[in-house]
């Protein structure tokens, strides 16, 4: 059986970093929502209290490693330079997955938020105040498998402790790291976030991740996970009613996605996800209301003109998918799924060189070690199999 396309809500790429929709209002967890009988006790332990967790490499790191450049440059200042200077730590961006702080330490790698978890862990063992901040009205999407996944960004500030403000003296007391940062655009902002969202986005994430994996009662129980670590944090019941949609319990997934749109009117994941499942259900008139307000908010839906695009190319058609590609890339110019498909588009045109060149661009863009290793494969042997049957 075709799944159906579901839209979650990830915490993450330059995913998630994080809070690709504004919070609703706060609020108590609605324990009525959730379902867990009907799911098999997960193959891994949910502890929120890990994600902070400091490991011995990390004290050691602090405490030993660094220790010098601590003292010379002062305890804020000595942290950022290590976190950002790529000759010292090498952190490498990959938004693979979501780890904890002491993953992302061990694998010297993570997405943003990933590498905020871990800057924020060795900045309280050293006593330093953090601030969480999260980018809203800039989200871009991706895929995977049958998830078209709403991508945020979060950052971390990290401050002086208040006896350095009276031994060092000047007034450049905060110090802001973006890891994987998006490009600034117009409508884009910054907010402050609490912890509490923070550990519930890597949650979100993780059930997300999960779903991918097809391992649904790993996902109900991050996904669960999220909700009570922050009620207000929409997304997190927007995926747990793709966990309920995916394990075919249509009712509980229909409360979750109104459990949203209750509170945020506008949630757009949460509404075509509703609308999907009305659709589903063949209660048309009310998924056709639905979808009539999604076209209000969103006239032209992620992915559409791509997937024509794609099929045009795979059928052969390259002029055409070369223009139907083109339109979609008006919405996000960077994302590199894009960029391959249009390389093909321009090789089955004979195009040589601007194929080689969008190539490279998505194999630039890409955010994972995987994908980037594969499309450095296709760069050295561009040829219409390697193209074309993918």
């Amino acid at each position: 059986m075709k799944r159906i396309r579901l839209f979650a809500v990830l915490a993450s790429v330059a995913v998630l970093g994080a809070c690709a929709s504004a919070p609703i209002p706060p609020a108590q967890a609605p324990r009525y929502l959730f379902e867990d009988s009907a799911f098999e006790t997960p193959s891994r332990l949910v502890n929120a209290a890990e994600v902070f967790e400091l490991s011995p490499a990390m004290q050691h790191y602090l405490e030993v490693e660094i220790r010098p450049q601590l003292r010379s440059m002062g305890v804020q200042r000595g942290l950022v330079d290590a976190l950002r200077n790529k000759a010292q730590l090498q952190i490498v961006y990959d938004t693979d997955s979501t780890r904890t702080a002491a993953e992302a330490f061990d694998a010297r790698a993570g997405n943003c938020l990933s590498l905020v978890v871990m800057t924020a862990a060795l900045a309280k063992h050293l006593g330093l105040p953090t601030q969480y901040q999260a980018v809203t009205g800039q989200e871009t999407w991706s895929r995977s498998g049958d998830l078209s996944i709403v991508n945020g960004h979060v950052s971390i500030v990290v401050a002086r402790r208040l006896i350095d403000h009276v031994a060092l003296g000047d007034f450049d007391t905060q110090l802001r790291l973006d890891f994987g940062a998006l490009p600034a655009a117009r409508g884009s902002r910054l907010h402050v976030v609490g912890e509490n969202t923070i550990v519930s986005m890597f949650m979100n994430n993780r059930a997300a991740e999960a779903l991918v994996r097809d391992e649904v009662a790993n996902a109900y129980a991050y996904a669960r996970e999220a909700v009570l670590q922050d009620p207000s944090y929409a997304g997190a019941y927007n995926t747990l009613g793709v966990v309920y949609t995916r394990h075919g319990l249509v009712a509980a997934a229909e409360r979750a996605y109104r459990h949203v749109l209750e509170r945020d009117g506008s949630h757009l994941a949460a509404m075509f996800n509703l609308t999907r499942l009305l659709d589903g259900q063949g209660r048309t008139d009310e998924a056709a209301a639905w979808r009539s307000k999604l076209a209000q908010l969103e006239v032209e839906p992620p992915f559409h003109y791509f997937d024509l695009g794609r099929s045009a190319a795979q059928a052969g058609d390259f002029r055409t998918a070369r223009e139907l590609i083109l339109r979609e890339m008006r919405r996000d110019p960077e994302y590199h799924e894009f960029h391959f498909w249009l390389a093909v588009a321009l090789y089955g045109l004979g195009e040589v060189d601007q194929a080689r060149e969008h190539l490279s661009t998505a194999m630039k863009n890409s955010t994972t070690r995987r994908e980037q290793s594969l499309y450095a494969s296709k760069l050295q042997r561009l040829t219409p199999a390697a193209v074309r049957n993918q």
